[in-house]
């Protein structure tokens, strides 16, 4: 059964047969704190006869959302504490953070910045906040690289996206623009050849992060918008997220980094899921996920292999977890060190 239109409420939820008639109360309550959307591509992938279906549970709404952990925050990798000018990220000296959007052809239950996206979200910057990131950017002449991220930036039209890099192209400075995307897999049609004219300035290096979790993710489709974005000269890598029941498993990992990489898009990250609320029943421990990782060395090829980071809560920046960086202290802590060299206690101790 494939859904005919996005999926944006437990009523539709309902009606495609993604949830129960008896637990549409309790998500409710799920649904008025975050927000929900499945594209029709996503919503076909599911097996509605698999309990544990890898895609349904990163989309599909669960009750468990509305259990927070104490060490779970709103703002998990400390964006705010970064953040100089509505819009911008500036953590690291060399790149920043340009939080054009902040709404996703589809809403991941795992998501760190669940509490800002969606239609109740940050929503979209205006053309007075959108020149104030841009002042900020010609104004910092260290920033090298510009991130694109939210929200989703490929949900914006191909005029916005090429109003943006328009908007680059006039600083020097900036000689890589980086788009992280769930569309090319989400929303595969959006790629065409408007969108990714749109993602080419002059003298700028265009990368476009993929988000994609799991192997059945890599439709046909999938495969080929990627094809056209590469075949179009613009370099793509990859972000995963490790998730319990989704890919906390060697060989699951296996596959789909391999597939990322017979598809021209090279294997980056492979995120610990984040201290965001409501999401303790996709995080593993960090022990678990050190033994999942060094099971891949060996058994594929050096060039599936991505990098395993947690981002230090707080907004401290990325430390790899199967490095000295992050140091067992025992009964599930760990002390993270990190890039400027600094301590900080994992899970956070306020």
């Amino acid at each position: 059964m494939n859904a005919v239109k996005p999926i944006k409420s437990i009523d539709d939820l309902v009606m495609a047969g993604l949830v129960a008639p008896a637990d549409r109360i309790a998500l409710e309550a799920v649904a008025a704190r975050y927000a929900i959307a499945l594209t029709p591509v996503m919503t076909g992938l599911i097996d509605r006869a698999d309990p544990d279906d890898p895609i349904a549970r990163q989309f599909v709404p669960d009750a468990a959302e509305l259990t927070v952990a104490l060490e779970e925050r709103a703002d998990p990798i400390g964006d705010q504490a970064h953040s100089p000018v509505e819009g911008i990220v500036h953590r690291y000296p060399d790149r920043v953070l340009l939080k054009a959007v902040h709404v996703c052809p589809v809403y991941c239950r795992f998501c760190f910045r669940r509490e800002m996206v969606g239609p109740q979200g940050l929503g979209t910057l205006d053309a007075v906040a959108m020149q104030a990131a841009f002042d900020y950017i010609k104004g910092h002449g260290e920033i090298w690289e510009v991130i694109l991220t939210g929200g989703d930036p490929l949900v914006l039209s191909p005029r916005r996206l090429r109003d943006i890099m328009e908007a680059l192209a006039e600083f020097a400075h900036v000689k890589i623009v980086r788009f992280h995307t769930r569309v090319p897999v989400v929303e595969p049609e959006r790629i065409d050849a408007a969108l990714i004219a749109a993602l080419k300035a002059s003298g700028k290096t265009v990368y476009v992060a993929l988000h994609a979790n799991h192997v059945r993710e890599l439709t046909a489709e999938a495969r080929a918008a990627c094809a056209r974005l590469v075949d179009a000269g613009i370099a793509m890598v990859s972000q995963s997220v490790l998730l319990k029941g989704v890919n906390d498993d060697p060989d699951v990992l296996a596959e789909l980094m391999k597939a990322f990489v017979e598809i021209r898009v090279k294997p980056y990250y492979l995120h610990h899921p984040d201290l965001a609320p409501g999401t303790g029943h996709f995080r593993l421990t960090i022990e678990e996920g050190q033994r999942i990782v060094a099971a891949l060395h060996g058994r594929i090829s050096g060039l599936c292999q991505p990098t395993y980071i947690l981002d230090i809560p707080g907004g401290h920046g990325k430390a790899v977890v199967s490095g000295s960086t992050v140091r067992a202290r025992g009964e599930g802590c760990y002390s993270v060190s990190d890039y400027r060299g600094n301590e900080h206690s994992y899970p956070p101790v306020d």
